[in-house]
This record gives structure tokens, C-alpha cells and sequence, in this order.
């Protein structure tokens, strides 16, 4: 739950289990370890960060938390295990200024399949909604990522589109879902 004194892209967000921590360059050394694993980035056209000091750099460039020209939110968190000093994932979250926010998530793979994946982005999604009056949140998910479609089916998105040739990467053309979920009133 996001504290109602604080201005919510600061603010910690906690779930059973898991502690939502807005991103600073100072998570770098504690997530780098696990953004080299190159699983990871099957389904994405991303790579691993080269280093502890340029992902670290990335991170002081998104600590602004907005776009340069002030039209997007920017949100990202380190999400680590409550009780413990023990990263399981990152989240990312853009709010556009209709409204519609994007929702992007990793969960390194020691800790996949184990539930943690629906806590945190069940509690990003409703943030999104709370704090930031986001109208939908929508998902881009390369339609061969079977896990990330069940995850977000699990968590009630609709499949709206389907987005044929959205990106090339690692020598092959991806298709991708668009999976959307509006607030009900």
C-alpha cells in the first residue's frame, strides 16, 4: 500500500511476501549478478549490462522518474524477498499521459515459478491504478514467452491484439501480444 504523505513514485510498496523498492543506483551491485544470466533475455531485445558501473549508470539516468520532456512517468523497482536482503526481480512501469501505463517485470530464475511474479505485479498494477490514476495498464509479450502470457492471463489482462513482426532480434523476427487490464468500476 503506497503511504498517502509520500509522493508515490518513492514510496516502498510491501505485498506478503515481497518489498517493492523504488530503483537507485545504488540496487546495482545487488541485481547485476542476475541480469547476466542470459535466459533472461530470450523474449527480449535487450542484452545483459556489461558492468556493475554502467547498469548502475542506467539506473541514476531513470532516477528522475520522468520522461525528459515531462510527458511519461517513469517507474521502476528493485523487489526483494521482506525478511531477507534477497533481490528476486525488477519491475518497470510507464505512465503516458492518456493515462494508459505499460507494465514490464523480470524475475530472475531462482525464483520463477514460486508465486512471486503475481504478488509484484498485482501490487504494481493496483498502484498504477491508486496512485497514478492510470485509466489501463497493457503488457507487450513476445508470443513465444508462454510463462509471461500465463502470467498475465492469471492476472485477468485481456488479449487485444496481436502486433505481427514488432521487433527483430537475435536474428529472428518476434511477434507480440498486447494484453490490456481496465479498472472495473
Amino acid at each position: 500500500m503506497i503511504g498517502s504523505d509520500l509522493n508515490p513514485a518513492e514510496t516502498t510498496l510491501f505485498t506478503e511476501h515481497l518489498t517493492i523498492e523504488p530503483l537507485q543506483s545504488t540496487h546495482a551491485a545487488a541485481l547485476f549478478p542476475h541480469f547476466c544470466d542470459t535466459t533472461l533475455y530470450t523474449y527480449i531485445p535487450q542484452q545483459a549490462p556489461i558492468s556493475v558501473t554502467s547498469l548502475a549508470e542506467r539506473y541514476q539516468r531513470l532516477a528522475n522518474r520522468a520522461s525528459p520532456d515531462g510527458s511519461q512517468i517513469w517507474l521502476n523497482w528493485a523487489v526483494r524477498i521482506t525478511d531477507k536482503d534477497e533481490y528476486i526481480g525488477y519491475a518497470q512501469a510507464t505512465v503516458e499521459a492518456d493515462g494508459q501505463a505499460m507494465l514490464a517485470y523480470f524475475v530472475f530464475t531462482p525464483y520463477q515459478r514460486r508465486g512471486y511474479a503475481v504478488e509484484m505485479c498485482t501490487e504494481i498494477r493496483d498502484c498504477l491504478f491508486s496512485a497514478f490514476a492510470a485509466r489501463s495498464v497493457y503488457a507487450l509479450i513476445d508470443t513465444r514467452n508462454q510463462a509471461s502470457i500465463a502470467l498475465v492471463e492469471k492476472l485477468g489482462f485481456q488479449r487485444e491484439a496481436l502486433l505481427p513482426n514488432a521487433d527483430y532480434f537475435k536474428d529472428a523476427n518476434s511477434d507480440e501480444y498486447r494484453y490490456r487490464y481496465a479498472k472495473t468500476t
